[in-house]
């Protein structure tokens, strides 16, 4: 039995027929590397020079800003291209708008105009629905609560310790 499992196990690492070379170790590849070099030789191939000390880039899309904190920037003006390369996150408009309206020129003021456009007819229509009539209910977790006559914290702590 053993002599059959070694012939099997022999039969499948051979390369070719009987009297042939057996394989010393299984290939493996690496797809993930490959696809870098190549997109590396690509960028080189067109010409692309990094840009140094760019400490952010947001990409609009939509409703949706892609934000990358201290990205890798590389350009090519005469090809057209630019690379950013980082980790993105995903943030709403409405969140990021305070902190990059410094950032904005005299040229995006229209832009700027026509979001608040945006948002103020999104408003009314978010207030008329039945999940707006929701949302201060939720805003109250983020208050401190009453205080109860006549209870104290320790009172308190002393109660839940008991029960548990």
């Amino acid at each position: 039995m053993n002599v059959e499992k070694l012939r099997k196990m022999a039969g499948s690492v051979r390369t070719g027929g009987k009297g042939s070379m057996r394989r010393k170790k299984k290939a493996v590849h690496k797809t993930t590397t490959t696809d870098d070099k190549r997109l590396q030789s690509t960028l080189k191939r067109i010409g692309v020079n990094a840009i140094p000390a760019i400490e952010e880039v947001n990409i609009f899309k939509e409703d949706v800003v892609i934000q990358f904190i201290n990205p890798k920037v590389q350009a090519s003006i005469a090809a057209n291209t630019w690379v950013v390369s980082g980790s993105p996150q995903t943030k709403k408009l409405q969140d990021i708008l305070p902190q990059i309206i410094h950032q904005l020129g005299p040229d995006n003021l229209e832009n700027l105009k026509k979001l608040a456009e945006q948002f103020q007819k999104q408003a009314p229509s978010a207030a008329g629905a039945p999940e707006g009539a929701a949302a201060p209910q939720d805003d109250d977790d983020d208050e401190v609560p009453e205080l109860v006559a006549g209870q104290t914290f320790e009172a308190a702590a002393a109660e839940e310790g008991h029960t548990s």
